[in-house]
Formats: C-alpha cells, structure tokens, sequence
C-alpha cells in the first residue's frame, strides 16, 4: 500500500483529504499549519485540515516553519512513498521534496502555468476570467513550476466567488486527484514541463489591492468585489471611514457623465455609484466599519440616512 503524507491547512484540502483515506491510501500523517486565534475572543482554532484528520484519527504535525523544525525529522523517519499537498501555505525546502521515493505533488487552484502563487482563485476572478481548473504536478524548489501531471477545467459564472470557486475547485481537485494517483503510481504518466513564456502569477492580495478605485469600470469592480469575497473584501472610503463592498451589481442600461466615484442616485433601497468609463455601480450590500453587513436600504435608513447625491466615496479626508 502507497504510504502517504498529506500537507493542507484550509477548508479546501479537506475534501481532498477524506477522499484519500475512502479510497484506501495509507495516510502516515498530516502536516498542517499550528492552531491560530480567531475572532474577536481571539480562540485558538485548529484547522479544517487538523480537524478531519483528528476525524480520521491520523497523526498530526503541525510545524511554525517546516525547515529545521522536529516535525521534518518526523516526516524523514516515516519515509513516506508520496508527498500529496494541497494549499498547505509554507514553503517546502528540497531537503522535504527529497524525501519521498515517488516525489512530492500538489494540487494547485489554476491551470499551469498560469496564475502560480497562493491567490489563484482570487485572481482569476478579479481578471474577469471565464475560465479556471485544477493542476496535479510535481512540486520543486522553485514555486509553482513543476512539470503537469494532469490539469482539468472549470467554467467561471457571474455569481461565482471566492468562496463558491474554492468549493467547486476542492471538488474538482477531488476528483482529479482520484483519477490521475492510479497512473501515476503505475508509471503510465509522462509528465509535462511548464511552458515559462506563458508563465503568470497570484501573490497573495495585499491591503492596497483590497482598496475599491472608482476609475475602473463598473464591471471591473464587480470582478474586484466577488474576487475578494467572502475574504479579504473589497472596501472603499466614505467620509474617511472604511466601507466594505459585499454584493455590487453593475448597471449596464444606463451611463453617467459624473466624476468617479460620486453618489448619482439614492432612493429607499439603492444606492448608485459612477465609475469609469462612465458606467455605474449600483451597491447592494455593505459593511460600515465596525458594524454588521446591511443592505442598501438598511444602510440608508440608518448609518446612511444623511448621505446626499453628489456626495464622494473613495476620498482620504
């Protein structure tokens, strides 16, 4: 029976995971990150990841920095046959990759060589892409370069987020992890070598990039807002406080020739925003700081009530 060490840390390895162990593989032990706090009563929170494998009763590992650390002894000692990772989140030093005698491979949210770093699904979405997948490959030292095992494709939707494409995704990889380990063990894969000339990438978001820019249209927008929700989200500015943009739609039947980023409409439940390009926003749902997320008109009701036509978003004070 192949021995198996399995490294992911969020809600979407697990799937992966459980599969691995339906299916029978001899899962040595998980290798995820250590319990974080979370939330205002900063809890101390085990990963999914850590908390299907305690499910599974598998052996968990749970290194600050795999390099140096106890846990990568451990790994060595078990001499596993095969490396599978999955949104692990450390970086594996050649040292780990060297260890298994059928080589170290990941599941990878995009479709190599495109998008390699750890926001891929973030970035397909804020590009406006119609289109994204799962990569099976060989890991290497260099991030995200490994030659492709196998890679399948999933369409993009309007309603699609972050969080609807990281379900969808984990079931993808699921699945194609699933198809691709029997061949793989047999040796009837060839592998293929990432073509560099095509190569993109996704780090992770920064806080500048969280930050609504009115100049972009509003389709541009609607990509940003869905391609950072349900995390980090997309936020703008009103009267110098931050102002998270939950759900936008974009108003496509009508134009504006108002500067970007002024309130040109306001009425019980809406609230429109002009951006580039003349086109418009319409706000739906949002989060003033400190405070629940509200709809349009509940926000207008109350926090929003004196808020005025004319009136700019987006601006320091």
């Amino acid at each position: 029976m192949t021995k198996i060490i399995f490294m992911g840390t969020p809600a979407f390895s697990v799937p992966i995971l459980d599969e691995l162990v339906r299916a029978g593989y001899d899962i040595q032990a998980v290798v995820t990150q250590p319990d974080r706090p979370v939330g205002r009563k900063k809890t101390l929170t085990p990963t999914p990841v850590k908390v299907a494998a305690l499910k599974h009763n598998i052996p968990v590992l749970q290194p600050e920095k795999i390099t140096g650390s106890k846990e990568m002894t451990e790994i060595e000692a078990l001499a596993p046959d095969l490396i599978v990772t999955a949104a692990f989140g450390q970086f594996l030093p050649q040292k780990l990759l060297d260890v298994p005698k059928l080589g170290a491979i990941n599941v990878h949210a995009s479709l190599l060589p495109k998008y390699r770093g750890g926001a891929p699904v973030h970035y397909a979405l804020m590009n406006g892409d119609s289109e994204t997948g799962v990569t099976i490959m060989y890991m290497e030292k260099k991030m995200d370069a490994g030659d492709i095992l196998s890679q399948r494709k999933l369409a993009i939707t309007e309603k699609d987020d972050v969080g609807t494409l990281f379900e969808r995704l984990s079931i993808l990889g699921r699945d194609l992890l699933m198809d691709t380990l029997p061949d793989l063990l047999a040796g009837k894969i060839v592998p293929v070598k990432q073509d560099e000339a095509l190569v993109t990438y996704s780090p992770n978001i920064s806080r500048e990039e969280e930050r609504i820019n009115w100049d972009k249209t509003a389709q541009q927008i609607d990509y940003q807002v869905r391609g950072m929700r349900p995390w980090p989200v997309a936020y703008t500015l009103l009267a110098g406080n931050r102002l998270k943009l939950w759900d936008v739609t974009p108003i496509t039947e009508e134009t504006t020739t108002e500067a970007p980023g002024t309130i040109i409409q306001l009425g019980k439940e809406v609230i429109w925003v002009a951006c580039g390009d003349q086109t418009i926003l319409q706000l739906n749902k949002i989060q003033p700081a400190g405070k629940g997320q509200l709809t349009a008109g509940e926000f207008l009701r109350g926090i929003g009530s004196q808020l005025t036509v004319g009136e700019m978003v987006g601006q320091d004070v």
